[in-house]
């Protein structure tokens, strides 16, 4: 299984699983383009290639706070119904033709409802494109299963309507939520009420934190709010002293220990300043030291890539291996919000079997 050197066409066939993922950072420039014509938004260029730079541009600011300015034109085309069903049927097939077999699609409504739709029309919605996304892969032979994730906006006033939504949603394809938006300043325990009342509801919920901010708000998102998961990350390094060492912190070692995954995303984390390289991302070490750690796009847009695109980076860059890229793809199924039996069959009969046929 373990090869020194993956090309690019091996990787793409290697089925995947992708954890976050954020709708509004993954659409493809030319819908953007076409959108916005239909709506009169003004963007920057009409032309996709143009545009597709323009964006991967605009994201290497080092700013985090700048990268999410990028999304005024993508969610200025997400504003209707015609676009909200477009984007998210072909997120879906985006996802197949890169070999992702599962994924779970993250956006905050509130943000969909300058055009007229209310928050709960938004997620009806998007889910009917996902639906039909998903189906038309399924016919094509390349079946992709797609859980939602709803956003609450940290830095606003809606997060427990968005909480509440998740939980009436949640057996209609909304596998559970998340907070986002700018993270200093923000603390996660500001919406603590939210929080409560999805554990009370037994809806699972990952949490932005330990990227523009460190330490605390890892612990916070953890143990005063409940995540199951955290969303970045990658600050966890700070209560790692000696990562070659491998001696852990407290909070460290709980994060470790409790098998609590961490939704990495490497390219994304170098446009907002998180990291400093990909050879140097914090994920190569992480998962030497048996973190659960996971590969992640973040904003396939924004950030101008895909899971292909960072299976690549870490296999040329980091020394990854196929095994390696295995590990990832488990780990996300094992902490995937879905229930235990789809899990272990998703793992069992797709991944596994998979990275055997494409060596």
């Amino acid at each position: 299984m373990i090869a020194t050197r993956v090309d690019t066409e091996v990787i793409r066939r290697l089925p995947k699983a992708v954890l976050h993922d954020h709708l509004d950072g993954g659409l493809r420039p030319a819908t953007v383009v076409e959108l916005a014509d239909a709506v009169g938004h003004t963007l920057p260029t009409t032309d996709p290639d143009e545009l597709a730079a323009w964006y991967y541009e605009a994201a290497n600011s080092g700013d985090l706070v700048r990268y999410i300015a990028t999304f005024e034109h993508t969610l200025a085309v997400m504003q209707t119904r015609e676009g909200l069903l477009r984007t998210a049927e072909e997120y879906v097939l985006d996802l197949a033709a890169d070999g992702v077999v599962y994924g779970e699609v993250r956006y905050a409504p509130e943000l969909n409802t300058n055009g007229g739709l209310t928050m709960a029309e938004v997620v009806e919605t998007v889910q009917e494109g996902l639906a039909a996304g998903m189906a038309k892969v399924a016919a094509a032979g390349t079946p992709v299963r797609v859980g939602t994730l709803l956003c609450g906006m940290r830095m606003f006033d809606r997060v427990r309507e968005a909480a509440d939504l998740a939980v009436a949603f949640r057996d209609a394809g909304v596998v559970g939520f998340d907070i986002a938006g700018a993270e200093d300043g923000f603390p996660p325990a500001d919406h603590l009420a939210a929080f409560e009342h999805l554990r009370r509801e037994n809806v699972p919920f990952t949490i932005h934190a330990g990227e523009a901010h460190g330490l605390p708000s890892i612990h916070q998102a953890l143990q005063v709010c409940g995540a199951q998961r955290i969303g970045h990350g990658v600050r966890i390094t700070d209560d790692i002293p000696d990562l070659a060492a491998g001696k852990l912190g407290r909070l460290a070692g709980w994060v470790r220990d409790r098998r609590i995954a961490l939704e990495m995303c490497p390219t994304s984390n170098l446009q907002t300043g998180a990291a400093t390289s990909i050879a140097e991302h914090p994920i190569t070490a992480l998962k030497d030291l048996g973190f659960r750690v996971t590969l992640n796009t973040d904003n396939r847009l924004v950030s101008g890539t895909t899971m292909t695109r960072e299976m690549s980076l870490l296999v040329e860059q980091a020394g990854w291996t196929v095994e390696d890229l295995r590990t990832v793809t488990v780990n996300a199924l094992k902490s995937a919000f879905l229930p235990f039996d789809e899990r272990n069959a998703l793992i069992r009969d797709v991944v596994l079997p998979g990275y055997e046929a494409a060596l």
